[in-house]
This record gives structure tokens, sequence and C-alpha cells, in this order.
């Protein structure tokens, strides 16, 4: 019922009370009001349809919703980031998508375990790619994680190639289905199938992300700024789920056994494209380089003609 084990739901609710202040009142206890934040999140509950399953008013479940939301909201702060900073083992209105609902852009990062690293949400979603990543990589403020020195992140068409981000060689085969249509011609297809490959891996956590906490997949009429917080507090959740002690988790042990798997829920609503490959919009197809551009061309050469040795 609330997507993961009754251990894992334990060990989120002791480290909420303790850690992020989350309590109850004299009408409901806060295992109550985790458990009714969970519902609505995994199954995109209404607040009455909870009224009706927890058997309490409106007001007491819309009120909770809200502060619960903060308190995972604050969770994501200790979880969503890298658990090693070295890198030792990524014209329409503002906010309304092509059919009509609030869109909103997230820029994410994950490690190769399907954990988020980083995470911003709220650009609007007609927002190019390579602004919102300007964005978050230049201020301070957003705690950007830049790579040290040898390493990199993978990263898609959207972005500018400089230092410390690597991405595909333009104007040839990319995702992976094109691959499988057609056999590899030459040593930018090869890199490009690798990198695809690698960059997998951010689909297959949204994916999951996605499959798990259904509201994502269709947004109830929430305020803008707390569809934000919905976003984050389950990008908190999925790393919880993912680093907890008992890994042991349906969703994620069918991407473990399968290493090319990727949850359909991630193609839905432009996940893993870049607005470059799927709109005519007028932007260029390649961002602007940046700093340390020519660096991660030889870089890209070098990598490919060990591919190809």
């Amino acid at each position: 019922m609330f997507c993961m084990s009754q251990a894992k739901f334990l060990d989120l609710l002791n480290e909420l009370e303790y850690v992020n202040g989350l309590h109850g009142s004299s009408r409901i206890t806060s295992r109550e009001v985790l458990a009714m934040n969970l519902y609505i999140l995994s199954h995109n509950e209404s607040i009455r349809s909870t009224c009706e399953r927890f058997q309490h008013s409106t007001e007491i479940i819309s009120r909770h919703f809200s502060i619960r939301l903060e308190a995972l909201e604050k969770l994501s702060c200790s979880v969503i980031k890298p658990i090693d900073a070295e890198f030792s083992n990524a014209k329409k209105a503002a906010y309304i998508g092509r059919c009509g609902p609030t869109t909103q852009n997230v820029v994410a990062v994950c490690d190769f375990n399907m954990c988020f690293t980083f995470i911003m949400a709220g650009w609007e979603g007609s927002a190019h790619d390579s602004r919102i990543f300007k964005f978050a990589t230049h201020n301070r403020c957003n705690n950007f994680l830049m790579p040290p020195p040898g390493k990199y992140y993978v990263v898609d068409a959207g972005y500018p190639m400089q230092r410390g981000f690597l991405k595909q060689f333009p104007d040839t085969k990319y995702h992976i289905p094109d691959f499988e249509r057609g056999s590899l011609r030459g040593r930018q297809e090869t890199f490009n199938k690798r990198h695809s490959s690698l960059r997998g891996v951010i689909e297959r956590s949204f994916g999951v992300r996605k499959k798990r906490w259904v509201i994502l997949r269709d947004m109830p009429a929430y305020s803008f700024k707390k569809q934000i917080k919905i976003v984050i507090a389950t990008m908190a959740l999925h790393n919880y789920i993912s680093r907890h002690p008992t890994r042991e988790d349906p969703k994620f042990n069918i991407c473990d056994a399968e290493i090319t798997y990727i949850p359909e829920e991630a193609y839905e609503y432009r996940i893993g494209q870049s607005l470059v490959e799927t709109e005519e919009n007028g932007f260029s197809q390649e961002a602007r380089d940046g700093e340390g551009a020519e660096e991660m061309i030889h870089l890209r050469e070098k990598i490919t003609d060990a591919l190809m040795d």
C-alpha cells in the first residue's frame, strides 16, 4: 500500500520524527500522518478518498499533507546528494505544456546505483536545457557538486560540452532504439552507443520513481509550489528506499536483474530526452560549448579510439 517494506517504513518514520520534526497531534499519530502521505503519493488518491480511508476530516488530511511534504523536503537535503563526493564510483506560456497541463523542468543527477545526487525542480516547462543547466551549476546556493579533476558527468545534447561534462557526438545516432534497428557505422556511433548505455541510468531512475509514485504521472491540481515539493519529496523517498540496508525492493530488483531494462513510465512527458531533440523551437541543435570544451573533445576522441581498439 505504501510502496515500501515495513522495515523501511518504520525507519523512515523514526528519521522523520527525530531529525525532521515529524509529529502528530491529539487526534492523529505521526505514524498515521506518514501513512497518509505515502498513500496519496503512491496511489494519487484525492484528499476526499484519503479521508474515507483513514477516517479523518478533509481539514486534518489537507493540513497534515502540506506539513509532511515540508518534512520530506527537509529529508531531501540529507539523501539527495552523492555518497562519495570524489566521484570514485551528470512560444508557449512558460508553465503550460503542448497538451494543456502545467509542466515543469527538473534538473537531476544520478549515480550508477540509481540514486539521485542532485535535484533542482520548478523551472518552467518551456525553458531550454542549457539555460537551466547554467543556473544550476553557476549559482552557489544550489550546492551543485562539480566533478573533481579527471571525472565528469555524462550528459545529453541539451547541455554544453565543457570541463567535467561529456556529451555525445552530434549529428549521428544516439538513442538505444536507433542502434537496435541497424548495425553500428563507424567510430562516432560506437562512442554514442556506449554513451547512451551509460546515460540510460537516469531514464531508469526516473522510470522507477514514476512507477512507484503514481501521483507524478497525473499530478492533481495542487498549487505549483506544492507540486515542486511533491517532486522533491518523491526523490527523497526514492533515495531512502534505495539506500536502505534492506535494499531488497521489487522495482529496483527488476532493474538490477536486467541492466538494459527501462520502465515505460520513463518515456512519458519527454523524460530522458532534451528539448532540442523533440520540438521545433528555434534553438540551435547544440548548446554553446564552455570553458574546457577542447579538453573534453580530446577526451572523447581518446575514449573513442580505445573503444575501436
